[in-house]
C-alpha cells in the first residue's frame, strides 16, 4: 500500500484517515498525521496511526501528501516541504478552501501532480459530497484520489475553475441546510411542538426528502408534485415561503459564498 502523510489534521484530515482505514483503502500504519501539537494526536498514535510535528519528514516517507492546513498557513507549510516533495514519487492532494493546483506547483515544482478535493464537514459521518479537479494528474492518480474519497461520501469530478463553485454549494451548503433544518424546527415549535419533537421531525423530514431523490433520482419538483394538491396546504406554504424570497435568498446566499471563498487565499498570505 502507498505511505499517506496527512499535513494539518484537523476535523477533515483526521475524518479522512479514519474513513481509509475503516474501508480498508489503507492501514493505519500507513498513514502519518502530523500537527504543531502532537499531544492532541495521541489517540490516534494508539489506534496505529503514525504521528510526527516534522512536516519535512513526513513528507519523505509518503508517496501520496494531503494538504489540510488552513489556507492562511499553507505558504509557510509549502516552503517547509518543497525540498522533500519529488516529482517522480509524490501525488499531492489539496483539500484548502480558494488554492490552485497552479498555486501549489509554483512552490512545489510544476512537474508535481496536484489534485484538489474539496470535502464536507459530514466527512466525519461518512458521508461526504467532495468534488475534485487538476490540471495535470493522471487518470490513474484521479481513479485512486476518487477511491479515497468514496470511503467517506459521494466523490465528483469537476472542472478546477468550478471549485470555488463546489466550495459554496457543498462545503458551504451544510451550514445552509442546516440552517433551514433548524427553521423548519422552529416552525414546529410555534405550532405546537416541543423543542426536541421539533427538531427531531424536521431532521428526519430533510432526510427523506433527500433520500427520495437520492434513491429514485428524481428532480425535486417531480417529489414536490406528488405533495402537492389543488388548494391544499402545502402548497399554500410554498408559495408563502417563496412570496418571502425562500428559493431567491437561498440562491444569493450560493453566490455570494461562492465569491468569499475564491477570497480566501493570496500567495501574500
Amino acid at each position: 500500500m502507498k505511505k499517506i502523510t496527512i499535513i494539518g489534521s484537523g476535523n477533515i484530515g483526521l475524518s479522512l484517515a479514519k474513513g481509509l482505514v475503516k474501508a480498508d483503502f489503507a492501514r493505519a500504519a500507513e498513514i502519518t498525521l502530523t500537527r504543531r501539537n502532537i499531544d492532541h494526536l495521541k489517540a490516534y498514535q494508539e489506534a496505529g496511526f503514525n504521528i510526527s510535528n516534522d512536516n519535512k519528514a513526513a513528507v519523505a516517507a509518503a508517496d501520496i501528501v494531503i494538504l489540510a492546513v488552513l489556507p492562511q498557513q499553507l505558504n509557510a507549510v509549502l516552503d517547509e516541504i518543497n525540498t522533500s516533495i519529488v516529482a517522480t514519487k509524490h501525488l499531492v492532494i489539496s483539500v484548502i478552501s480558494g488554492v490552485s493546483c497552479a498555486a501549489v506547483k509554483e512552490k512545489v515544482g510544476n512537474d508535481v501532480e496536484v489534485i484538489r478535493a474539496m470535502p464536507n464537514t459530514a466527512i466525519a459521518i461518512g458521508q461526504s459530497m467532495t468534488c475534485i479537479a487538476s490540471d495535470n494528474a493522471s487518470s490513474e492518480n484521479l481513479t485512486d484520489v476518487t477511491k479515497m474519497f468514496e470511503t467517506v461520501g459521494s466523490v465528483v469530478k469537476i472542472n478546477e475553475d468550478l471549485m470555488t463553485s463546489a466550495t459554496a454549494l457543498c462545503a458551504c451548503g451544510i451550514a445552509f441546510f442546516l440552517r433551514a433544518i433548524r427553521a423548519a424546527s422552529q416552525g414546529g415549535v410555534e405550532i405546537g411542538f416541543h423543542a426536541d419533537e421539533a427538531l427531531k421531525m424536521a431532521v428526519q423530514t430533510a432526510k427523506g426528502a433527500a433520500d427520495l431523490l437520492l434513491l429514485h433520482g428524481t428532480h425535486p419538483e417531480s417529489e414536490i408534485d406528488k405533495v402537492t394538491s389543488p388548494k391544499g396546504c402545502t402548497i399554500a406554504g410554498l408559495n408563502e415561503m417563496e412570496h418571502n424570497g425562500f428559493s431567491s435568498s437561498l440562491i444569493k446566499g450560493i453566490k455570494l459564498s461562492a465569491l468569499k471563498a475564491g477570497n480566501l487565499y493570496t500567495k501574500e498570505g
